[in-house]
């Protein structure tokens, strides 16, 4: 009841109801958009060889891509390429950031610092999105209508219209979820993704009534997937929220007539540093070699596939370990703990008991090194979980765990963001 109180209350506010008109107006374009087909393509060609003939996860590293531009792929729309460009861009400049020291400077100089890595970022989301593009356009080059009634244009033609139909619809989610986050509620580009994973769920419902009707599962398995679903989902927001917050004792400082300092304060460090991005990757390397042999039908490729594929004991256990080290190594290129142990001995500030300087950031590592790895075990776990649930209840679940993990990000984020704002108007929140 609190939570339709609070919705209620924030929509009687003109300016938060406003923001939620346009965040909805923005995501009802993008779904439309979707739905719109690039001439000349054979879309039926691309969802039963590339696809494997499901419009979910299925079809390997395509059928995640499917996933995550809310079936646009299987329908080979101008959003088929979906915000994964801009996603790219965005982790290759900030990783940048270590390598590049004028970026690192970008990155400290404030807003005007961060407005000239967002600009690098787009130049850099049109030249992944350009060259994405074509490679899909080669990759399904099988899928352009060969009849002239179908494709007037010709081969050679369609494929110049299918570059520029997929760069062109990118650049146009990016600039759509530049203004959901300008003008309206949570992140733009999160806001998209989420309502393409979301867009999914109406099938997978449809998919279990088609089978309980069928008599292939009871009412049981539907039960047994819905208790073990809001189990999950609590832990996911449990772990998710966690941090390990770190105390910091700030000295007093006496500067002319006044007295500085004194406080008590805390660093906090999240459990799930890395959020999502160590699933991201390491899901799309083990999908890489059974999408490899859709391409070519060869045995040996075909058996290493196989060793690869999600599900399988060898797929889990290569899963969780590069899981475990894309966790540590994102953690180690966003969480610097001698420039935090630098900033707080420039401050005046110590942990208690821990010496300033080399001893704080050691102390920093190991505090992070720790949580690192429970959050690490715990992305590894929620990855393999729908696996275990598929074998336990005997039907598709339809939602991996990659894909639940971003819907509950964006969730608690969103959450926060009205939250605050319910704050700032003296309303009772969500929290």
């Amino acid at each position: 009841m609190q939570l339709f109180t609070t919705l209620r209350n924030a929509w009687r506010i003109k300016d938060i109801r406003r923001k939620l008109l346009f965040t909805l107006a923005m995501l009802i374009v993008y779904r439309g958009g979707s739905f719109v087909p690039i001439p000349g393509i054979d879309s039926s060609w691309i969802r039963e060889n590339i696809l494997g003939g499901q419009q979910g996860a299925g079809g390997g590293l395509f059928g995640l891509f499917n996933v995550f531009t809310g079936g646009a792929l299987s329908k080979f729309s101008i959003f088929a390429m979906g915000i994964m460009p801009y996603i790219n861009s965005s982790i290759i400049v900030q990783l940048l950031q270590a390598v590049i020291p004028k970026f690192e400077e970008w990155a400290k100089e404030g807003a005007e610092g961060r407005k000239k890595l967002t600009q690098v970022t787009r130049y850099g989301t049109i030249v992944l999105g350009l060259i994405q593009s074509i490679g899909m356009s080669l990759a399904f080059r099988q899928a352009i209508s060969v009849s002239k009634s179908a494709n007037p244009g010709g081969y050679y033609l369609t494929m110049v219209i299918m570059v520029l139909s997929l760069t062109a619809g990118t650049s146009f989610l990016m600039w759509l979820g530049e203004k959901i986050t300008e003008k309206g509620i949570g992140n733009g580009i999160s806001m998209i993704i989420f309502a393409s994973i979301i867009s999914s769920l109406p099938t997978s419902v449809l998919q279990a009534s088609a089978l309980l009707k069928a008599g292939e599962i009871t009412i049981i398995n539907i039960l047994v997937i819905m208790i073990l679903a809001v189990l999950v989902i609590a832990g996911m927001v449990y772990v998710s929220e966690g941090e390990r917050r770190i105390p910091v004792q700030y000295a007093k400082r006496v500067v002319g007539r006044k007295m500085y300092g004194g406080a008590s304060t805390h660093i906090p460090l999240k459990v799930n540093q890395a959020g999502v991005i160590p699933v991201i990757f390491a899901t799309s390397l083990l999908m890489l070699p059974q999408t490899l042999g859709q391409f070519w039908n060869n045995k040996i490729l075909a058996k290493i596939a196989g060793f690869f594929t999600m599900g399988t004991w060898s797929g889990s256990i290569l899963a969780s370990i590069l899981i475990i080290f894309f966790a540590y190594f994102y953690t180690a290129i966003t969480v610097n703990p001698v420039e935090l142990a630098d900033n707080m001995r420039k401050n005046g500030g110590f942990i208690p008991g821990i010496r300033p300087g080399r001893p704080t950031s050691d102390h920093i590592m190991r505090i992070i090194n720790r949580i690192t790895l429970a959050g690490a075990l715990f992305l590894a776990v929620i990855v393999v979980l729908p696996y275990i649930f598929e074998g336990l209840v005997g039907m598709n679940i339809g939602i991996g765990g990659t894909s639940l993990l971003i819907v509950i990000g964006v969730a608690l984020e969103t959450m926060k963001q009205i939250e605050s704002q319910m704050l700032m108007r003296h309303y009772k929140g969500f929290m």
